[in-house]
């Protein structure tokens, strides 16, 4: 089984999340900060990666370093759970619509962290959302991940909308990463040889 769980602890935050890449999608997240929740959702059932969240953190004085930290934990869960990469297809991409939105997604499970961030959010909160936060949190999840991702956002005015499908179209790239290629079931798939450095 390729599961992780990672708990992070600070004077800022407590973080407990669990992963199961080989899951169907079951979500159970609880960070105090319900869009946020909301997303996370997203993110597991379009990669069909299994994640629960458990996370207290500073909200009276923001809900950014809470965001940030999550982030940090489920990057750091991701590539535990995914070890030494055998196996996988290492690259997803995604062009996801959703109403007025439309984002595109590519990523490489390379080891490399990098993100490269061409997306517009019209508006500065949803609800009590920091739309800021959005991406802090991909920042937070590609470096510990080890992911270069590159996101961008092609066409929408909602807020929410942006954002949803900004969650959806990573999940759903991610889903492709990550699961195994039955031709090269045992294989690293770089002429390397490893893509842990």
């Amino acid at each position: 089984m390729r599961t992780a769980n990672i708990n992070r602890n600070t004077a800022e935050t407590k973080i407990s999340t669990t992963i199961n890449l080989d899951g169907t999608g079951k979500y159970d997240n609880k960070t105090g900060i319900g869009f946020f929740d909301h997303m996370l959702d997203q993110l597991s059932r379009h990669s069909l990666i299994d994640i629960t969240v458990r996370a207290e953190g500073d909200t009276h004085i923001d809900d950014h370093h809470t965001v940030e930290d999550v982030g940090i934990a489920l990057g750091k869960a991701l590539s535990q759970a995914i070890g030494d990469k055998r196996g996988i297809k290492r690259y997803g991409s995604s062009l996801l619509a959703m109403d007025d939105a439309l984002v595109r997604t590519a990523l490489d499970l390379s080891g490399r962290p990098y993100l490269v961030w061409n997306l517009e959010i019209p508006s500065s909160k949803i609800g009590s959302f920091d739309t800021e936060l959005v991406r802090e949190f991909f920042t937070a999840f590609a470096v510990q991940g080890g992911i270069t991702l590159n996101v961008c956002g092609i066409d929408g005015f909602n807020s929410h909308h942006i954002v949803e499908a900004t969650f959806k179209s990573v999940a759903q790239a991610l889903r492709m990463a990550v699961e195994t290629d039955p031709r090269k079931a045992n294989d690293i798939p770089s002429t390397k040889g490893t893509l842990i450095e």
